[in-house]
């Protein structure tokens, strides 16, 4: 068990779900390996090595290479790449490389950071940038502003940043890419009521589109491009840096108050009453998480569904502790971690997995949490359940999250006011009951859902045409196809949650 700097103890599900995968991850990856590796339609036939181009400086790896592997391993096991040819990249120009070759054969060209979040099997036909390289950070503290390359972590930005006195609108773990997050919107679990989407303080793109050029994309340069490529995802280009905002944070009032799961119940009702009274300084979610039996498990929590409350607030650690205090007192806490603790410290607030895992996702946006919301969910998913999911989480939405950016991009649905958030632990074997467990919950609150979708947290099972977009509002759609139509009308970039050039 950790204890956090004021010494209570906190759950560390770093452990809990690490431990959980640990058993079946080698099983898992020599059965999913090579059946995700299926064929997009191309117009060129197997990739050879004389087909490649000279001079890259990174590693160009054809299956079988040394270092292939490792370049296409992902976070998410449950669906490894297997490209026709990888683009270890070290710099801009190999990326436009990658993409030069993929156009001259017409084949999909994807990337690849840190892999967390699969969408379409990327199969032999392929090329596929892998950015795992390409993780310098530069801090510019009089602009409060980074500039990060293609592969960088959030765990880099904030060890780079934080000597400034400054910390980044971060997801809630360091080891999830900067750049597929900020393209997605960028949720922040930590300031993002506060501050709004990442997406909404990048100030500049660097990017290689279809036409293998590498082009620096402003709100001046091309303000059609700029908006679509943040909340877009990879639809547009192959992104080789970005610069965004900083803001001026180096404490947190955080953590998480863990409840037994026979108080799920009295928790959520509580919470969806005071969520209403909270400052947007104030972020937070509630997770219903089911922990398995283990030794690397906290006793107290150990073999139990749990309720887990997450809070992350930016004011004076005295408020924070005065806004909690009617959550800690609906039951008595089998954890409470919740404190004063520096920005650094922030992965502990969720503590998810940083080992790779085979998962399946789902989501959904709410509109409202009434109290009839909270009862389908906990019938749905909380005690006297036998639902297979590790987590279902409710994260509350709303402050500047709400509001338009200066320069408006294609992060849509911010009327919603939570997000729903399922996840199953299983390769192959445990996909059917995964799967249909989340397709149950998701129609249980169909009827408070606002039909949207957050597209960061799309999985496998939301790739369709439909899917996709529910994402964004339709009149963003319609721009974004129009957008698509102009810079990648071959739809090269389509190994994604696609959006096709109408």
């Amino acid at each position: 068990m950790q204890h956090s700097s004021a010494g209570r103890p906190m759950l560390n599900r770093r452990a809990v779900l690490g431990a959980g995968v640990a058993v079946g991850a080698t099983v898992t990856i020599a059965a999913v390996a090579p059946g995700t590796a299926v064929a997009s339609p191309g117009k060129a036939g197997p990739i050879r090595r004389g087909d490649l181009p000279k001079g890259v400086q990174g590693a160009v790896l054809l299956p079988g290479d040394p270092g292939y592997d490792a370049a296409v391993s992902p976070f998410n096991l449950n669906q490894i790449p297997r490209p026709g040819v990888v683009f270890a990249a070290a710099a801009a120009a190999d990326v436009q490389a990658a993409v030069r070759l993929a156009t001259g054969r017409r084949a999909p060209a994807g990337v690849l950071a840190t892999g967390h979040q699969p969408s379409v099997p990327i199969g032999p036909d392929a090329v596929l940038v892998s950015t795992k390289a390409m993780r310098a950070v530069h801090i510019d503290p009089r602009r409060r502003t980074a500039r990060v390359e293609a592969g960088a972590l959030w765990d880099d930005v904030v060890s780079a940043s934080l000597k400034h006195g400054l910390a980044p609108l971060t997801g809630s773990t360091g080891t999830v890419g900067v750049v597929g997050y900020t393209l997605g919107g960028g949720l922040s679990p930590t300031i993002g009521r506060k501050y709004g989407y990442a997406a909404d303080h990048v100030r500049s793109i660097d990017l290689v589109s279809a036409d293998g050029r590498l082009r620096t994309v402003t709100a001046q340069s091309d303000r059609e491009l700029f908006f679509g490529l943040r909340g877009g995802k990879s639809n547009f280009g192959i992104v080789t840096s970005l610069e965004f905002d900083l803001f001026p944070v180096t404490t947190l009032y955080g953590g998480a108050i863990v409840f037994d799961g026979r108080d799920a119940g009295r928790l959520l009702h509580a919470y969806r009453r005071w969520v209403k009274t909270v400052p947007d300084a104030m972020s937070s979610s509630v997770a219903l998480l089911r922990l398995p039996d283990l030794p690397q498990v906290p006793e107290p929590v150990r073999g139990k569904l749990v309720a887990s409350l997450r809070i992350s607030y930016t004011g004076r650690p005295d408020t924070g502790a005065s806004l909690v205090r009617p959550l800690r007192a609906v039951a008595t806490p089998l954890i409470d971690s919740v404190a004063e603790m520096p920005y650094a410290a922030f992965p502990a607030i969720h503590s998810d997995p940083t080992t790779p895992t085979p998962a399946f996702e789902r989501t959904a946006l709410l509109r409202e949490l009434g109290a009839d919301t909270v009862d389908a969910l906990l019938a749905a998913a909380g005690p006297g359940s036998t639902v297979p999911l590790a987590a279902v989480e409710i994260r509350h939405l709303g402050g500047a999250l709400a509001r338009q950016p200066r320069h408006p991009n294609a992060v849509s649905h911010r009327d919603a006011a939570f997000t729903l958030f399922m996840a199953g632990v299983g390769g192959p074997e445990a996909a059917p009951a995964i799967r249909k467990a989340t397709a149950d919950v998701i129609r249980v609150m169909r009827p408070w859902s606002t039909g949207g979708m957050y597209i960061n947290f799309m999985n496998v099972d939301d790739t369709s045409d439909r899917s996709v977009r529910s994402a964004y509002r339709p009149d963003v759609y319609r721009r974004l196809e129009a957008l698509k139509r102009r810079v990648d009308p071959r739809n090269t970039f389509r190994l994604n949650h696609n959006i096709e050039p109408c």
